[in-house]
């Protein structure tokens, strides 16, 4: 290689410029881009987070947009992409409720819930022995249609119908007893 390619070659080297002007991006489009996200998010603070998740991804990535002409659009994807994470992150968030701890129950509590044990105790007894099997696997051992099916070795359809009749006398028979 002759010392004038590679002099050019440094030369293009040290000169070439990133596509995108970050800073200047910045400046223009920043409110504009935080208003969008708060249209999506609903929360200033959540959209400037977004709007800014978004930048430093561009500022990771400058040769992730070619053309600085459509870096703007790459914003606008970005801040809905990372909107859409957020509010994913916030829905989830939501539904997780921690435990929470419990009293112990009071003597009257217990007294009123041994008796409610009793009485259905007492009411599943009545029932034909199909009938309580059933509903035992299933409640009591928490077991699958298919599982009580073969365990008692009968159709699934057997297992649906006779559950279905054995609520419904559970629920007589607890009516009866009141």
């Amino acid at each position: 290689m002759s010392t004038r390619a590679a002099g050019t070659r440094a030369i293009g080297m040290v000169t070439a410029e990133p596509a995108v002007d970050i800073t200047e991006l910045y400046a223009a489009h920043r409110l504009p881009l935080v208003r969008l996200a708060v249209l999506l998010v609903d929360d200033v603070a959540s959209a400037e987070d977004v709007v800014q998740d978004a930048f430093a991804a561009l500022a990771r990535r400058p040769d992730a947009v070619k053309d600085p002409s459509k870096a703007l659009a790459y914003l606008r994807v970005a801040v809905v992409n990372t909107a859409r994470s957020a509010l994913r992150r916030r829905r989830t968030a939501r539904g997780y409720s921690p435990p929470h701890d419990l009293s112990p129950p009071s003597p009257e509590d217990t007294a009123v819930l041994a008796e409610e044990h009793r009485e259905v105790i007492a009411a599943l007894h009545r029932l034909a022995p199909r009938q309580r099997e059933v509903l035992v696997l299933r409640y009591w051992s928490d077991l699958s249609e298919a599982d009580i099916a073969r365990t008692l070795g009968i159709s699934q359809g057997t297992v649906k119908s006779t559950a279905s009749r054995a609520l419904v006398a559970l629920e007589k028979a607890m009516e009866e007893e009141r």
